[in-house]
């Protein structure tokens, strides 16, 4: 029986599931690849720290060399996170022929092209299916099942803690601080959950999808992130009453040679497909020429679902070995498409503002808007503590507008000279609108 040796760079909730897998599926994985899987090495911070997992003590290393030089290893498994520490792992171990495995959304979303080059000239593979929506098979799908197809947009729900955070807002009426508290106390959010709330976390993946379904380069430096913290309850409930639920979403579309790519909170029509994606799932709806419209749902983010993601990468990472044809989907950013600036992006918006409740506000906010092409879909308007408005001071009420498209520079130049007018005490939001709606 012929056996790969793999060497694991981190052992923590995604590493140990890996190995796990590796552990109690030996059968299946031979029979699906015509090899036995043996882990040689894993490399850990602490020697001395408990595992959850029953392994031999003589592969773990504090030292990344013992993995990396170690010429029995064929397939490196990276799940330490990290960039550029990472990175030079990754390097060095292409540079010894290995094939890579990485779940490492943040090294593939800034580097990836780089590793991709090296990962080319020495023909090893490098995957990473995990980086992006956990055991959802996005990537693959459309790097080799939709590769013959002209995909024009990606949208998608790709982080289960803002996702979480937004469907008990929607469903139990509560403020963004108590449901994250909540979340942080059940280990959905981290400690420091900045690069979820704030949109990092989604903009990094989004970058690599649009780099995926153009097929050209597009960083994490490309997308325009705005994160979750400014949606309150007062948001989530004028959602409902409009017909939409309140998502963050990247956002990737393609047209006329140039990508828009984005993360921000959306609102979508409660006919949408990702309007019922709830709690710390994740989704991905594909728009391309020839298929249509398709949308891929599943888990995210946890041991299990993510390191199903990674050995679904091992296991054809072992068939082209087998097959002799490793390196054979590289690197597929061969175009060189332009990044559409945010103030040409176009979109329809909500605005909600607090102002004085009397005659003449209405028209001098409408007229604002006029001047700058800004044009109403339609208009609530809502006075006092009675109509739910906490912030309502007496005379006051909360004016909530939907607009037609319009292009980003437009509608900023039109919110910030309403913002000056002496009758308007506050803009509280502005958030994008998906077309659809009611």
């Amino acid at each position: 029986m012929e056996t790969i040796k793999v060497g694991l760079l981190g052992l923590g909730t995604v590493g140990t599931g890996v190995a796990r897998i590796i552990k109690e599926n030996q059968e299946d994985l031979f029979k699906k690849t015509g090899y036995h899987i043996e882990i040689k090495k894993v490399l850990v911070k602490n020697l001395n720290k408990k595992r959850n997992i029953e392994l031999s003590e003589d592969i773990f290393t504090d030292n990344p060399l013992d993995v990396i030089m170690d010429k029995d290893i064929q397939v490196l498994i990276e799940v330490m996170g990290g960039i550029e520490e990472t990175k030079k792992h990754i390097i060095d171990a292409i540079n010894q022929g290995k094939h890579i495995v990485t779940a490492n959304k943040d090294l593939i979303a800034i580097s990836g092209q780089e590793l991709f080059e090296l990962a080319d000239q020495k023909k090893c593979d490098l995957m990473y299916e995990a980086a992006v929506a956990g055991a959802i098979p996005i990537v693959r799908a459309l790097k080799e099942s939709l590769a013959a197809d002209d995909i024009v947009e990606v949208m998608g729900i790709l982080n289960g803690t803002t996702n979480y955070i937004l469907s008990k807002m929607t469903q139990e009426g509560a403020d963004f601080a108590d449901v994250l508290k909540e979340a942080q106390e059940l280990g959905y959010a981290e400690a420091d959950p900045t690069s979820d709330v704030e949109g990092y976390d989604a903009a990094r993946k989004t970058a690599i999808l649009a780099s995926i379904a153009f097929s050209s380069r597009v960083t994490f430096d490309d997308v325009n992130v705005e994160g979750i913290t400014k949606i309150s309850a007062r948001d989530i409930a004028y959602a409902k009453d409009l017909g939409y639920v309140i998502k963050l979403l990247g956002v990737a579309k393609r047209e006329n040679g140039q990508i828009e790519v984005r993360v921000n909170p959306t609102f979508i029509p409660n006919n949408h497909p990702l309007a019922a994606v709830n709690g710390v799932y994740n989704a991905v709806f594909v728009k391309g020429k020839a298929l249509g419209d398709a949308m891929f749902y599943g888990r995210g983010a946890g041991e299990l679902p993510t390191a199903s993601a990674v050995m679904g990468d091992v296991v054809e990472v072992l068939r082209n070995i087998r097959s002799n044809s490793n390196g054979r989907i590289g690197c597929t950013c061969y175009h060189d498409k332009n990044i559409k600036d945010i103030n040409d992006i176009v979109s329809k918006s909500y605005i909600r503002l607090l102002a004085k409740d009397e005659p003449g506000v209405l028209a001098g906010v409408t007229r604002i808007l006029g001047e700058n092409n800004v044009s109403v879909e339609s208009i609530i308007q809502r006075g006092g503590r009675s109509a739910g408005c906490e912030d309502c001071a007496t005379g006051e009420a909360e004016v909530v507008l939907v607009t037609h498209t319009v292009r980003h520079e437009q509608l900023q130049k039109a919110t910030k000279e309403i913002g000056k007018l002496a009758q308007v005490a506050r803009v509280y939001n502005i958030v994008r609108v998906e077309e659809g709606g009611k």
